[in-house]
């Protein structure tokens, strides 16, 4: 039997094949990252952060452990609720659409590891955009943590095989129609399964193309998690910061 599921944004983070494929992610590059980040940002104290597309609340966790009010959100709601055992006075999970403004306002909004470009309909990614505009504070900062496509798709890993807790993931790689997509299938319990992860090729170009249809203002933009300067064929990063 084979599960395959539509909207794969949805149905596949919501999946615990997702985290478990993911599970060796480095932790301590993400926390690194954001002490770094906050610092330069230099916050004001218990400043209030929005996590947006928050996963599971790695990010959020560690930022509310520096003394920030944070909010992580997410669609995903097995993610969420697996997040909320995590919750206090200053950290609160929510699930929440990206392309909807939430209502109130923050200091810093962080979008990170490539958590942007998966909408099925191009117009959802200025209408994210425009939504993070509104929800920052007037000189609140905003960041979006991608992939530099110039130096993903030249090397792109065209095929492999991942084991994970005991199940073979295989992996095939390619671009299509604007594309990065990303094929998964394995076995597990006597079912076969497949899911495939789309995100949209998106340079530096088109986010200052959407930056400027939605009032935004590009401040700086670095290459690495260390906020190295950003080098267009070289860097594996592209991380813009902007209000």
């Amino acid at each position: 039997m084979t599960q395959q599921l539509e909207n794969w944004y949805t149905s596949w983070f919501d999946t615990e094949y997702y985290h478990i494929l993911y599970k060796d992610r480095d932790h301590t590059e993400a926390q690194q990252f954001m002490d770094r980040l906050t610092r330069y940002l230099n916050l004001p104290e218990k400043a209030a952060i929005l996590d947006l597309a928050c996963g599971k609340g790695r990010h959020s966790v560690y930022l509310n452990s520096l003394g920030y009010d944070v909010t992580g959100a997410d669609l995903s709601h097995n993610s969420i609720a697996y997040a909320k055992q995590f919750e206090n006075d200053t950290l609160r999970f929510v699930e929440h659409d990206m392309c909807c403004p939430m209502g109130k306002r923050f200091d810093a909004i962080f979008n990170l590891f490539t958590s942007f470009g998966y909408f099925d309909k191009e117009a959802d990614n200025l209408n994210a955009l425009r939504a993070i505009k509104q929800e920052l504070k007037p000189n609140g900062f905003g960041i979006i943590d991608f992939m530099n496509v110039d130096h993903v798709v030249p090397n792109l890993v065209a095929e492999d095989e991942k084991v994970q807790e005991g199940i073979r993931f295989r992996q095939k790689r390619f671009v299509e129609d604007g594309h990065i997509m990303k094929t998964i299938n394995f076995e597990d319990q006597g079912r076969s399964f497949h899911f495939q992860e789309k995100v949209r090729a998106l340079t530096l170009q088109d986010f200052e193309a959407y930056f400027e249809k939605a009032n935004i203002t590009l401040l700086e933009v670095f290459g690495d998690y260390k906020l190295n300067k950003f080098e267009p064929k070289t860097s594996e990063r592209l991380i813009m910061l902007f209000n």
